[in-house]
């Protein structure tokens, strides 16, 4: 392992010498830190989307003479907010709707043309997290991680990836408090007093420079991209065992990483399909495969294992991690068509190759805490400002890769429980207003090898975003917002009132007005009692139901109902509807994994429902009326009315035979 810090050098005197440019300028500070967006996510229309994009790059004939110094070519645009989010993988999506919706102003800037990272169509890697492979049904990601997968499911039963990059892209886009731009990178960043003032990002399609004035910054970039520049300091590779009392660290420290991965899909055409590799592909033999098999189970979705670069620069040896990966697929892809030793691969083709590697490692950023294995491991104790979890086992894999067929591909051990990740290994160590999520937030090679999946990554992002928001309203760092403990405290219900998933922390919102209700329903389902949605928790493990009420839909549908001993004013209801944590729910090629996936509206969600207040009097008032949802987590907002009663009428599900509630709040 290697400590690095960013090179300043210039950078300074570059942002510096546009600040007499004429520029385009957009400003999108919030309001004195706006009140959080209680919706999921509030639409813009397609007008106020439009003219975002204009306000940004207008059309003006003067633009010729708004010119950049040294960029003859390229045209400066302004920008201010509140959170710039570099990189737009799941942990910068995450981070930029959180931060969003909670009240902040976004900026993200990612340097491909869509949006999901590994996951995206380029890479077409399905996302894992804590609950696959692991034997804990259960634990499932919630929060914005889950709308998403839930929205894919419901919408893209055809599997198509080009329709989950549309999906990351409407969902910001739509988004009023976000400014998204593509094909542009994070190239400097100025930095006074230990604190980011200001970053330039650039996008060559539009010939554009963006200076970008933040509060607060994100780096979701994986290849810390933005720290970096900015001079923070930098891990690459694997620490010495002592370091952290690691015990499945090595005996000293290198700057070996796991390396990246091309996967490729095919189908079957029902006719012969002929296949000649290049000239430069490898050529494969059995001998080779020794733990890597190639049976045909896998050939719709190409192999992980496909693996190299580990022992090279991630960063700058791309192009050459490129060819060595391609080179591997056609050649493995050649010995599995014309080796004889696959007959039934004859109508076999490849459709789709990836052109871009998958990195899996490269820079990871200083934290205040380094999350380590004995964290993971609960050898450590529990965190007081944990914000997200994880699951994923220990997944190391050799630095080698394909290169060294004598040595298996991976070596995962299994965690016995999932653990909490510290806001603490979520904001940089050195400079005071940068946050860090997904693959390069603070920790150790050994915890990384767990950390690093992108379910988590995007729980780390969401994490990020929200806390990013409140050090916004609140005029904190990071690290002050840690020391706050109350202000710490509010983050944390902030985050389960949004459905993060935290290991031990339970539902204590002081401003909810639900557990103060004595709760009924039509039936019940024992032990999935009525008043469980009161309890404060919003999973069961496995085939539990003490934290849910579960009732038979009979003819007429089942209810729940909220009754006060005196009349509250409300005016927002929030519902956490059961959506199977107990299965795996991602998008994916490999027809395996999706044989345990429902891609549709998952059957124990409530689809069909209304929300009605008693008043003291009597009066019976619909207040919300939803047909078609399938989503887990929904909220209403109604104009304040005095309630002695609040029922939840349900008419139908999407498939189960009884209507399952996890949580209701109630806020005036």
């Amino acid at each position: 392992m290697t400590r690095e810090r960013g090179d300043r050098l210039g950078r300074r005197e570059f942002l510096a010498s546009a600040a007499g440019a004429s520029a385009y300028s957009l400003f999108v500070f919030a309001d004195g830190g706006a009140a959080r967006a209680e919706a999921a996510g509030l639409d813009r229309t397609p007008d106020a989307i439009r003219e975002s994009f204009a306000t940004i790059a207008p059309v003006d004939p003067e633009a010729a003479g708004r010119r950049f110094e040294g960029e003859p070519n390229m045209t400066l645009v302004d920008l201010s907010c509140d959170l710039l989010v570099a990189g737009g993988g799941p942990a910068g999506v995450c981070a930029a709707l959180a931060a969003a919706r909670n009240g902040a102003k976004v900026v993200l800037v990612q340097d491909r043309s869509r949006l999901g990272g590994n996951s995206s169509s380029e890479v077409k890697m399905h996302i894992v997290g804590a609950n696959m492979h692991t034997g804990r049904p259960g634990w499932r990601e919630g929060g914005i991680i889950e709308e998403l997968r839930l929205d894919d499911a419901a919408n893209n039963p055809q599997r198509s990836w080009e329709l989950w990059d549309l999906l990351l892209y409407d969902k910001l886009v739509s988004e009023p408090n976000v400014t998204l731009i593509l094909d542009c990178s994070v190239c400097a960043a100025d930095v006074k007093d230990g604190r980011i003032e200001r970053v330039l990002a650039r996008c060559d399609k539009s010939e554009h420079l963006y200076r970008i004035t933040c509060r607060y910054a994100a780096d979701c970039t994986g290849d810390s991209r933005l720290a970096l520049e900015a001079g923070a300091t930098i891990r690459w590779g694997h620490e010495g065992r002592d370091e952290f009392k690691e015990s499945l660290a090595p005996p000293e420290p290198s700057r070996e990483t796991l390396g990246s991965s091309v996967l490729f899909t095919a189908r079957d055409y029902g006719k012969p399909m002929p296949y000649k590799a290049p000239a430069w592909a490898r050529k494969i033999t059995a001998a080779q495969l020794k733990h890597r098999g190639v049976g045909a189970k896998a050939w719709e979705y190409g192999y992980w294992w496909i693996e190299w670069g580990g022992g090279r620069d991630t960063v700058r040896d791309n192009e050459r991690i490129r060819f060595e990966l391609l080179s591997i697929v056609t050649g493995v892809w050649d010995h599995i068509k014309n080796s004889g030793e696959y007959p039934l691969s004859a109508n076999w083709a490849m459709d789709w190759v990836g052109m871009m590697p998958g990195k899996r490692e490269s820079r990871r950023i200083e934290g205040d805490h380094m999350l380590n294995q004995n964290d993971l491991m609960g050898f450590n104790p529990e965190f007081d400002d944990a914000v997200a979890m994880g699951g994923w086992g220990l997944d190391e894999h050799p630095a080698s890769g394909f290169d060294d067929p004598e040595v298996p591909p991976f070596l995962s051990i299994k965690l016995a429980e999932v653990y909490d990740i510290p806001l603490r290994s979520l904001y940089s160590k050195d400079l005071s207003n940068l946050f860090m999520a997904g693959r390069n937030a603070g920790c150790s090679h050994v915890a990384f090898t767990s950390t690093r999946v992108m379910a988590t990554c995007a729980v780390m992002g969401q994490a990020a975003g929200t806390a990013a928001a409140l050090c916004s309203r609140y005029d904190l760092t990071p690290r002050e917002l840690y020391r706050d403990k109350p202000r710490l405290r509010e983050l944390q219900q902030t985050l389960l009132r949004d459905d993060q998933s935290i290991k031990s922390l339970k539902n204590v919102d002081p401003d909810d007005l639900a557990p103060l209700a004595k709760v009924s329903a039509s039936a019940t389902t024992e032990p999935a009692k009525p008043e469980n949605v009161v309890d404060g928790f919003v999973r069961d493990m496995s085939t539990q139901l003490d934290h849910r009420w579960m009732a038979p839909m009979s003819p007429d549908g089942a209810w729940l109902e909220l009754a006060w001993p005196e009349p509250k004013t409300v005016k927002h209801v929030q519902i956490t509807f059961d959506s199977g944590f107990h299965r795996e729910l991602t998008l994916t090629s490999s027809d395996s994994h999706n044989a345990r996936i429902i891609r549709a509206p998952q059957p124990e969600t409530i689809r069909d429902y209304r929300l009605v207040v008693e008043t003291p009097k009597g009066e019976r008032v619909e207040v919300a009326r939803v047909e078609g949802n399938h989503q887990r987590l929904r909220r209403h907002d109604f104009p304040p009315v005095e309630a002695a009663k609040i029922r939840i009428e349900v008419a139908a599900t999407n498939g189960s035979d009884t209507a399952r509630i996890y949580e209701v709040r109630a806020y005036g």
